[in-house]
């Protein structure tokens, strides 16, 4: 007997499911009260007391776009903040005239019972599924809320977390990342190129020095993390001064071909450097062909290419470079 599929339900109706899903969402998680996760504050405060504490020393523009909140909504939710004794500002660094955020003891305590509550609040729900559901529950929630992040690429906002649980596209440094990049890079070019211990560690130290740097106008880190282990990573450096971007450590394990997250990541990137940069390059190896349709689609071209063997095999690198659209000539 042949096993045939049911017809896709109409795309109206899917809309429609999906918005009451969402509105469900919405009641179920207690973001229609005045106040979320038992605290006083409402949900963008404690979203912004959770972000902080994953990022100490984000800058006040960064958590914006993270909140998708405007610059005075901002300015005072932060104040606010403050006055609690919840945040402090601590000038950067590098640049005195900037200022980072970071909780206080107070404030780590207030994310510790917030943390608390949405634990407990998601375990209770995942009590009444089986693991299978589970699971699917995950990838669906990420695959939904990459597709609604996508779609927001355009607003000034881009640069977001997705909120999905488990498979989720974070920006910056998170703890372990160094280490989970690099071993996906060691594995897949020892597997398919016979790379070493050499290039490993060239991807480890140079990712290394490149995430201290962080957060930086004008440099981003993506990960793909599930259950804290990061799956897929890009980044963008670049010098703004001259203009020109280069994408880098741009990779995702097997277990997430297939599924569009490359594409996710690669649109994150574009938006980026189309906000910052007028030309973005790229090195490569001749023979992903994959990676290589994925460039082009974006606008890469291919604009040099020689024979290597500074990773101890033969290969022919490549590099491809893009123009910004509508950039200076």
């Amino acid at each position: 007997m042949d096993v045939i599929d049911p017809p896709a339900a109409p795309r109206d109706s899917t809309i429609l499911e999906l918005r009451e899903f969402s509105r469900r969402l919405v009641r179920e998680l207690g973001f229609m009260r005045a106040t979320l996760a038992e605290s006083e504050f409402a949900p963008s405060a404690v979203h912004a007391i959770l972000e902080i504490g994953a990022k100490p020393g984000i800058a006040a523009k960064e958590l914006a776009a993270i909140l998708r909140l405007d610059k005075s909504n901002m300015s005072r939710q932060v104040a606010r903040l403050e006055s609690e004794g919840l945040v402090r500002r601590n000038a950067a660094p590098d640049d005195a005239r900037s200022f980072g955020l970071q909780l206080t003891e107070a404030g780590q305590t207030l994310r510790r019972k917030i943390d608390r509550f949405a634990t407990d609040q998601v375990s209770n729900a995942l009590r009444r599924l089986v693991p299978a559901e589970q699971q699917t529950l995950v990838r669906s929630l990420a695959l939904y809320a990459d597709a609604l992040a996508q779609g927001n690429l355009a607003k000034p906002a881009a640069e977001a977390v997705d909120g999905a649980t488990g498979v989720a596209i974070a920006e910056g440094y998170r703890p372990g990342c160094i280490g989970d990049v690099a071993s996906l890079h060691g594995r897949f070019y020892a597997e398919h190129w016979g790379f070493g211990a050499f290039f490993e560690k060239r991807v480890a130290t140079e990712l290394a020095a490149f995430a201290e740097s962080l957060p930086a106008e004008g440099r981003q880190l993506w990960l793909c993390v599930e259950n804290g282990r990061t799956l897929a990573s890009l980044a963008i450096d670049g010098d703004l001064d001259a203009r020109v971007a280069h994408l880098r450590w741009f990779i995702v394990d097997d277990s997430l071909r297939g599924t569009g997250m490359g594409r996710a990541l690669m649109s994150r990137a574009m938006a980026f450097v189309d906000r910052h940069y007028e030309e973005t390059y790229l090195w490569t190896f001749k023979g992903l062909d994959a990676a290589r349709h994925l460039y082009e689609s974006w606008g890469f071209q291919l604009t040099d290419e020689f024979a290597g063997s500074q990773w101890g095999t033969a290969v022919t690198e490549q590099r491809f470079r893009r123009i910004r659209p509508n950039a200076p000539v």
